[in-house]
């Protein structure tokens, strides 16, 4: 049962708390001494409605990296429960989240029960008495009390600060109030999201299963590339031609389009109800009409679930250049991220942002096709719809649509290795609370009296235009 659906109400549970340590419970039950290290790890986030199915968190408190292989979930029925998958290890300062909805539904009046591999020896137990909303969360990670915050976390640090963002206060837009259509009328039609600007051209992603490229108008707008077979955008497959990738958002690495298009995609289009979270790289060299995946990373085991039309919202690649030499940490292994640690890749990062719990993660997608998880955190924002990395102020842009009112936030590489939220802007005042799922930012060559052209791309196709232009302070 997922946590949508709410089962019968049971005993009111006395305690919202239940930590049990695994020392004392040692004490009573004679668990060996040599299993007390295993009390580093404790439940930490537990999510039981909305749009995520019901989940529990794991933290390492510790400085040790434990194995926690086999280990068993279960909530206050101990009939049920969910087997760790071997091979899964807790870093130092590491969180994991587990999908428990395939094995039993967390209510609303319920418990999150932690066992050694034994199934009997109880290491941490968290009980509550109404439905997370929308995360019952420790604050401070691993130690402190549970409490309900409006930001789910799940796979990083607990949202403990006001208002989702450490207490940030939006301000005005950092550029020009004013805000112009960028396109001609009805030229896209509804479902443009992503979007990445590479020079003189600029690639769109489209949820229909499309890849635009686009080329400047002349009047500061931009329209569709009329030769290689571009002028209706290319559908796109997933690996072996078959399906329909929902395209939500599209970056490119620092070798440029040359290198190939990375298309995020939360489902196949032709089967809409089954979430797909993948990472798609299209050759987009040729003059066909389609356009094939020369390779997929499926992330949907990785990552927490999500509704099928609530996943891979934006993608953006950072170079492992700009990340060591802001110190960015690697969640992995909690030391200072070193790219050599990983096998042939794309030379830096790839971030995806998930509209259904804004939250960002990163990972290394190697040539091959496997993938590593190198960080996660939240964007501070009910959803993520874009992502940008500007590198003419080594900040990360995280967008949300209409339903966060057109927020804006910036983030960079703070002292501890980790991104932090460092502004959160309003749209522009010019600009109506349109449905805006892709951004894009100007290169620092089209700087002109302290600022650059910034782009939008409206899925609702609002007026009959899918793209708006404005300004940035570069």
């Amino acid at each position: 049962m997922t946590a949508s659906t709410a089962r019968p109400r049971r005993r009111v549970l006395s305690r919202l708390l239940v930590a049990a340590p695994l020392l004392a419970a040692g004490a009573l039950t004679g668990v060996p001494a040599h299993a007390a290290a295993a009390d580093d790890i404790r439940v930490n986030e537990v999510v039981t409605t909305g749009g995520v199915n019901d989940s529990i968190e794991l933290y390492n408190k510790g400085t040790a990296t434990i194995d926690v292989s086999g280990w068993i979930l279960k909530d206050d029925d101990s009939s049920h429960s969910y087997k760790i998958a071997s091979g899964t290890k807790l870093a130092p300062q590491g969180f994991r989240s587990f999908d428990v909805s395939g094995k039993f539904g967390l209510g609303s009046a319920d418990q999150a029960r932690l066992y050694l591999a034994d199934g009997k020896t109880l290491v941490d137990s968290f009980s509550w008495s109404d439905h997370s909303d929308a995360s019952w969360s420790r604050c401070a990670d691993g130690t402190g009390a549970f409490k309900q915050v409006a930001k789910v976390t799940l796979g990083a640090a607990n949202n403990c600060g006001t208002g989702g963002g450490g207490g940030t206060t939006p301000v005005a837009w950092p550029g020009g109030s004013s805000v112009a259509t960028a396109d001609g009328s009805n030229v896209f039609g509804q479902d443009l999201s992503g979007l990445y600007q590479e020079g003189a051209v600029m690639w769109g992603a489209q949820n229909s299963g499309k890849l635009w490229r686009l080329v400047k108008d002349g009047s500061g707008g931009w329209k569709p590339d009329t030769t290689s077979g571009w002028t209706s955008g290319k559908t796109l497959r997933f690996p072996g031609g078959s399906g329909s990738a929902d395209s939500e958002g599209v970056t490119l690495t620092g070798t440029g389009s040359a290198g190939g298009a990375f298309v995020a995609s939360e489902r196949n289009g032709d089967a809409s109800g089954t979430s797909r979270l993948s990472v798609l790289k299209y050759d987009v060299s040729g003059t066909g009409s389609s356009l094939t995946a020369t390779r997929e990373w499926n992330l949907t085991a990785d990552l927490p679930s999500t509704g099928s039309n609530l996943g891979l919202e934006g993608i953006t690649w950072i170079p492992d250049t700009a990340l060591t030499g802001a110190g960015f940490k690697d969640a992995t292994t909690g030391a200072a991220y070193d790219p050599a640690r990983y096998a042939a890749h794309s030379g830096g990062v790839f971030f995806v942002g998930v509209e259904g719990t804004g939250m960002v993660h990163g990972y290394v997608l190697a040539d091959s096709g496997t993938y590593t998880r190198v960080a996660s955190f939240s964007s501070g924002m009910s959803g993520v719809m874009e992502l940008q990395w500007e590198p003419q102020a080594a900040r990360l842009w995280a967008v949300c649509d209409d339903t966060c009112d057109g927020q804006h936030r910036t983030l960079k590489i703070d002292t501890t290795g980790a991104f932090t939220t460092t502004a959160v802007y309003n749209r522009p005042t010019g600009m109506s609370n349109y449905n805006n799922e892709g951004f894009s930012l100007a290169g620092a060559d089209e700087c002109v009296a302290g600022t650059k052209p910034v782009y939008w791309a409206d899925d609702a196709n609002d007026g009959g235009h899918a793209l708006r232009r404005g300004t940035v302070s570069c």
